[in-house]
């Protein structure tokens, strides 16, 4: 067991963990252990310790670690039946969802519901794609509540905090009731509809292993509505009394109101003051006694309040508030009785007996067979993977500070996890006599299912095209090379949904590929056209210092980022020099 320190500024760091790389999953398995009567391991995240009744929707949560209660603490009855798990602030990969999604699947389909994150949301639709292509019926309900994340005339872009339990108790409460899954879905949708929430942060995050928080906030200044994630705030203030910051946040609150909903005597809302995570529970009530007069004096009946830590971010010493607005359907599941390891109301019956049984998520598929060709080429990859995770080892700092700029601060860290994931599912691939394009399939599937997040599944596509296109036959070549990241490059803006000029690492992907098909086309082999196009992606990582986010979690800190290129270009960049040595090194050593 390690200790870490308290950093140069007073913020704690998280002191208790071994490899941060194995926090996520070490915390879910003492988690299971600790509630073992109500919840089991499953393959990607934990599940109800029974199966789901016969006739009764799924409900699938997820996101990232570092949150709990969420997400894994509200797994049970009245609320969800499931719960992925990726890795510290980092989206499950799209596997890991359908892991989750299989093991509790009935025959009335699954409801997917999470926080609206990039990264999340690419995961989840993947998953939902799988499921449906499989026959199973499955919807999503994406939570939208954190009204300073984007304006309301982009309340679609919005973020999802801890407005994330309203949603998730209509949508355990509709199950539980047998409805539909179109019908579970609309009350899930209509609690998002009807919340609102935001937030403020006294001290940044540090995540495990990490020797500096994602964030700080001068001494006697307090963020405003920043992210759960580290990332920072979009304004600035002089810390207030408890008063005065209850003030704030009913105020903000009250000045938006979801749609046919008015403020008048008898407006019953529910009430979420939300801890997260170094504000303890007295300062939560001090304000908590403000907050109750204010919400009295503007005609407002509060209904069954939550003061506690509901969603948390480590040490973040900071609170949010989150209104639920209620009519008859939505009080009625906001006050219905729920049971799960960290969520308990009212009384009910816990479905017992013995735990269901899990098989591993994919039986191990055999290796294809191979020409000596491929398998020779299937080395060099398996170096270029290998000289990819040093320079992402010896970066990962760097990597997180840009991310930390206008972001949350974990891309060093999501790359780390993935790339090193990769590199070892391509060295056992390879072991087993793997061809190239098996070895590449691989270490794709491994690095998104390892680093989550956005960066780490659009990797994955990039490496499954690449290893689709050369197959396990053919020797690489430039041509079939610019093929496959050609490929790539489309999954990733399918996927991603990101355009040139979105400052993302399609700004650096693009004009690499771009320029290796141009080589590959004038005759070039591929110790010539990698490097002149690593070249390109270098000026192109580097010119996204002035561009603004347009998508992500960059872009409510559009301005914060200029002059600071994205990391995720910049990762790209410094991947595809790795790369190139390893080419260049392969030919000389011929």
């Amino acid at each position: 067991m390690r200790f870490s320190p308290v950093s140069s500024e007073g913020t704690k760091m998280t002191y208790l963990y071994n490899d941060p790389t194995e926090f996520a999953d070490e915390f879910l398995d003492g988690f299971v252990a600790a509630n073992a009567s109500l919840v089991r391991r499953v393959p990607g995240g934990v599940a109800r310790r029974t199966a789901t009744p016969a006739g009764e929707v799924a409900i699938v949560i997820g996101g990232g670690s570092g949150h709990y209660p969420g997400f894994a603490g509200l797994v049970g009855a009245g609320l969800a039946h499931g719960a992925a798990a990726g890795g510290v602030f980092a989206s499950p990969s799209a596997q890991r969802v359908y892991s989750v999604a299989k093991a509790v699947a009935g025959d009335a389909g699954v409801l997917l519901s999470y926080g609206n994150y990039a990264g999340d949301v690419l995961n989840f639709d993947q998953a939902q794609r799988r499921l449906i292509a499989e026959g199973i019926p499955c919807r999503t309900v994406v939570v939208t509540d954190d009204i300073f994340s984007a304006p309301l005339d982009e309340h679609t872009k919005r973020r999802g905090i801890a407005g994330d339990l309203a949603v998730f108790k209509a949508a355990g409460h509709a199950a539980a009731s047998g409805l539909s899954l179109d019908e579970v879905w609309a009350a899930a949708d209509h609690a998002n509809e009807r919340t609102r929430s935001f937030g403020v942060a006294f001290t940044g995050c540090t995540l495990p292993g990490a020797t500096e928080p994602l964030f700080t906030v001068p001494p006697g200044r307090m963020a405003v509505g920043m992210g759960i994630h580290g990332e920072p705030g979009i304004d600035e203030t002089d810390i207030p009394t408890a008063d005065e910051l209850a003030a704030l946040l009913v105020d903000k609150l009250l000045d938006e109101l979801p749609a046919h909903v008015g403020v008048a005597d008898g407006s019953r809302v529910g009430v979420i003051l939300n801890g997260l995570g170094g504000v303890k529970y007295e300062e939560l009530f001090v304000t908590y006694r403000s907050i109750t007069e204010r919400l009295a004096a503007a005609g407002v009946d509060i209904v069954e309040p939550e003061v506690g830590e509901l969603v948390t971010s480590f040490q973040m010493a900071g609170v949010s508030l989150t209104l639920v607005w209620l009519d008859e359907p939505l009080a009625e599941a906001w006050r219905a009785p729920a049971w799960s390891p960290a969520y308990r109301k009212g009384s009910m019956l816990v479905a017992t007996g013995d735990s269901v049984e899990v098989a591993a998520d994919v039986l191990e598929e055999p290796i294809p067979e191979s020409s000596e060709d491929s398998r020779l080429a299937a080395s060099l990859v398996v170096r270029a993977l290998g000289a990819m995770a040093s320079v992402i080892d010896s970066n990962v700092e760097r990597l997180g500070h840009l991310d930390a700029i206008a972001g949350d601060g974990d891309h060093g860290i999501g790359m780390q996890r993935g790339v090193t994931a990769g590199a070892a599912a391509a060295a056992t691939a390879a072991e087993s006599g793997a061809g190239a394009g098996t070895v590449l399939l691989r270490a794709g599937d491994a690095w998104a299912d390892r680093a989550g997040g956005t960066s780490g599944a659009l990797w994955g596509l990039i490496l499954r095209a690449l290893g689709e296109a050369l197959g396990d036959t053919d020797m690489p070549t430039a041509s079939n090379v610019a093929l496959g990241l050609i490929a790539g490059r489309d999954e990733v803006v399918r996927y991603g949904k990101a355009q040139l000029g979105d400052k993302t690492l399609l700004d650096a992907l693009t004009p690499f590929v771009e320029s290796l098909e141009t080589g590959a086309a004038a005759g070039q082999d591929l110790a010539t056209a990698w490097p002149i196009a690593t070249a390109t992606a270098k000026d192109a990582a580097a010119a996204t210092a002035e561009l603004l986010p347009r998508i992500g979690r960059a872009r409510p800190h559009q301005e914060k980022s200029v002059g600071t290129p994205d990391p995720g270009a910049v990762s790209l960049a410094m991947i595809a020099q790795a790369v190139a040595d390893v080419i260049t090194e392969s030919k000389e050593r011929v």
